[in-house]
């Protein structure tokens, strides 16, 4: 095509014109006719037409006139517009000008409607249903249809939380074309044939899928409907509000839906550049956590050994009487669950108010090589200067590095997936085994024992169109850190870390390391402090800080006088039973929490926060993308936020924290802004794992672990449904591995650690390693720490009970 232009024009290249209800539009090559009659407002009604989905014309309620112009462009008969590609010179006719079209889409409506039951007054589709709508805009008022309809059965578990009611199906084939295409779990299908036709299922496996929630929404009629959310509310008795996921990195926008100031349902939203219109199941259904009877609505402090309900004042009192009796011998921890505006609160809170750079938001293994890296390669950086899911789509291949997609960030698994099915995407896993997220991908296996990533890591072949993809699991391998910004900087590959909660890329930025201000301003550095002591009016501490495992430590030691701990659970430590320890032995605990856990069980003040839906904030995703957290719940007039039970406690101490709302966090961390003088310096190996001390008989093996999307977190109680839906817990050996321990599919495996032991059923993988066992990172909430071993240490592995 000729791209010669004169000066000024602007050259639209590939674009051809076609004619649509007689107006001229100019469309892409390939541009769907339906898609073309959108961009001039022109509605056309659809029912199996989806835009993220590969056209089918299965409905054929899109029909249009496609008369011929002189151009051999015409066609005899009405056609599916979802399925035609414009052509230069087109001309298509649709309902508006064409009594063909409008008597071709009414005859579709008509059929479809034959044996469609009338149960629009209790189906939950009812008052938001495309079939309802397209019924009234374009249907006739009566039926012709004097006949017995169709019945089937209902509702039909197609699993745990998807309830299928045939009769309403339309056979449109979204929720099987998604299966498909989107998420590669293929469990449902269309069966029969003409008026038989149906969406079937196998009853021996049920919709196994961490997206099964996308077919609910996207189904055109109430045929696909939820178990939390049947016969919960109608429509247009909902409130609706747009937030941002809190569950984890993957920066998911929702819509929140409200009745009586109680979320009934969420929904996917629509954000093409993240996760476009689709959500994990777990971002879609986990949302009963704060309704659990163990919510915490009032202050509580200890008296004579046992909590009891007090007053605002009084606990404030209390918690600033321990506060000032420790001194800067204080240590904070905050967990992942904050918005970067409460994470910046809880960093500005440890440095200008209690006087330490004791705080660190990793709830979880954790290194200094890890805090490093974080400060190397992550703080400061802004949108676009870092990977985006754009990259991951252009990319010609992605590594990921103790990091499976699926499980971990599951919007990024679909992108990989999009693009490894439309670009052809390599993606390999350096991982112990294939799972089953990475079959989907189709990735290559690199095999890796855990703890030799780093050797393997060096080896790699990468280029400047290679994404790296790391995850947090990689602070508990030693090495690898540095090894991937080394590959990174010898072949220009582009690298990017992907947590596992939603507020972990805040709390970087925000500060809340031993090592790291806000910005990306490392404490060692004087001109750093003193940049950040000019904005807040108040010195920086200069004395290194201590990191989540030393702060528990220096607490059961007595070395710190106190502790300030907002949402976290010991199980996530490497060391559950030390986390306890210290938390236990710390000479005063001050817990901010919304739900009663093991920490306000051993607190001496307990003050009470809103949940995230009744706050207003910002999570930063893992590309840093700031999405936008809405009140959802707005009976209260003045939430109680983290921001500000922190500047209640700042005045009560005699100090000012600068702010009292998350709007005033967010406006002065935005003015502070990133770091721009010389960050913290490259990472490097500190010292290598150690592998466990343990007796005993059978085999000497290496653990490999992850956590499972779906867990026995205390995030996901009152999800009934969707824990029905988890993967089972069991143990993984290669065959080679199993034989030698005498062992066969589904018989007992015993791993044990320093901590203790568990017993799961074998699951021989063929891709496994060997001289490897991998079991999940929490199990019905037993994480690892529980058994006080990390994934590189080496356990005891044998048939039999614990």
């Amino acid at each position: 095509m000729s791209v010669e232009a004169k000066a000024g024009e602007v050259v639209k290249p590939d674009l051809i014109s076609v004619f649509i209800d007689g107006i001229e539009v100019q469309v892409p090559k390939g541009t769907l006719v339906i898609r073309a009659a959108e961009m001039i407002g022109v509605d056309i009604p659809r029912f199996c037409d989806h835009p993220l989905l590969d056209p089918v014309g299965a409905c054929r309620e899109c029909m249009v006139e496609i008369p011929d112009a002189g151009n051999g462009r015409g066609m005899p008969k009405p056609q599916a517009s979802c399925t035609i590609e414009c052509a230069p010179g087109m001309q298509v006719l649709t309902q508006v000008s064409s009594p063909v079209a409008d008597k071709a889409q009414r005859g579709m409506l008509e059929f479809l409607l034959i044996n469609h039951p009338l149960d629009c007054p209790i189906c939950d589709k009812g008052g938001e249903c495309p079939l309802q709508n397209q019924a009234l805009t374009h249907g006739d008022p009566s039926s012709r249809y004097g006949g017995v309809k169709r019945t089937f059965p209902k509702p039909i578990n197609i699993s745990a939380q998807v309830l299928l009611d045939r009769e309403r199906c339309v056979l449109c084939a979204r929720c099987t074309r998604f299966s498909e295409q989107i998420s590669g779990d293929p469990f449902i299908a269309l069966v029969e044939r003409g008026a038989l036709q149906q969406v079937g299922f196998y009853e021996d496996h049920p919709y196994d899928s961490y997206f099964s929630g996308n077919v609910i929404q996207i189904c055109p009629v109430g045929a696909l409907t939820s178990v939390d959310y049947r016969f919960q509310a109608r429509p247009f008795d909902l409130v609706s509000t747009t937030t941002t996921c809190e569950i984890c990195a993957s920066g998911c926008e929702l819509r929140s839906d409200h009745r009586h100031f109680e979320v009934k349902r969420r929904l996917a939203g629509d954000l093409p550049e993240v996760n476009e219109e689709w959500n994990c199941d777990r971002g879609r259904f986990d949302f009963q956590y704060g309704r659990q009877p163990d919510r915490i609505t009032a202050p509580l402090i200890r008296d004579g050994g046992v909590l009891r309900v007090a007053s605002w004042p009084e606990a404030i009192d209390a918690a600033v009487a321990g506060l000032t009796a420790a001194g800067d011998s204080v240590g904070v921890l905050t967990g992942g669950r904050l918005t970067a505006e409460n994470a910046y609160a809880y960093s500005k809170f440890a440095r200008a108010i209690l006087g330490t750079n004791n705080i660190d938001f990793r709830s979880r293994l954790s290194s200094d090589e890890e805090a490093r890296f974080l400060g190397y390669s992550v703080a400061g950086k802004r949108l676009g200067e870092g990977v985006t899911y754009t990259d991951l789509e252009r990319a010609t291949k992605v590594v990921c590095v103790a990091f499976e997609p699926e499980e971990e960030s599951p919007i990024v698994f679909l992108r990989l997936r999009k693009a490894a099915r439309k670009n052809g995407l390599l993606v390999q896993a350096v991982a112990p085994y294939l799972s089953n997220g990475f079959f989907k991908l189709g990735a290559e296996l690199i095999p890796a024992v855990p703890g030799g990533e780093a050797d393997l890591v060096a080896g790699l072949d990468a280029d400047a169109d290679t994404v790296i993809l790391v995850g947090e699991r990689a602070a508990g391998l030693p090495g690898t850190f540095t090894a991937l910004v080394e590959l990174a900087q010898r072949t220009g590959a582009k690298l990017a870390w992907i947590p596992r909660r939603a507020g972990d890329r805040g709390a970087v930025e925000a500060g809340c390391l031993p090592g790291l201000l806000p910005g990306g301003r490392p404490v060692v550095d004087a001109a750093a402090r003193v940049d950040l002591s000019a904005a807040w009016g108040a010195d920086v501490p200069s004395a290194p800080g201590l990191n989540g495992p030393d702060i528990l430590k220096a607490a059961a030691s007595g070395e710190l006088q106190a502790l300030v701990v907002a949402g976290l659970q010991p199980t996530d430590f490497a060391d559950a039973e030390a986390t306890r320890e210290g938390i236990e032995k710390a000479g005063f605990v001050v817990s901010l929490e919304s739900r009663q856990s093991e920490v306000t069980e051993r607190a001496d003040v307990v003050i009470p926060v809103d949940l995230v839906e009744d706050q207003a904030g910002t999570f930063w995703n893992w590309e840093h993308r700031p999405g936008r957290v809405n009140r959802v719940i707005k009976q209260n007039v003045s939430p109680m936020t983290d921001v500000r039970a922190l500047a209640m406690l700042a005045d009560a101490l005699g100090k000012d924290l600068g702010f009292r709302v998350p709007g005033g966090a967010r406006a002065e961390f935005d003015e502070l802004g990133a770091w721009e003088g010389t960050p913290i310096g490259a990472p490097h190996v500190a010292s290598g794992g150690t592998d466990s001390d343990l007796a005993g008989g059978g085999g000497s093996l290496v653990l490999a672990s992850w956590r499972q999307l779906i867990d026995g977190s205390a995030a996901n109680d009152g999800a009934t449904a969707l824990l029905a839906t988890a993967k089972p817990n069991v143990a993984r050996l290669s065959p080679a591995t199993a034989a030698s321990l005498h062992l066969t599919a589904g018989d007992p495996v015993t791993v044990r650690a320093r901590g203790g032991a568990v017993t799961l059923p074998l699951v021989v993988e063929d891709s496994m390693v060997d001289g490897v066992v991998w079991i999940p990172g929490n199990r019905d909430g037993a994480g690892l720490g529980e058994l006080d071993v990390v994934a590189g240490e080496t356990v005891e592995v044998n048939g039999g009970a614990a």
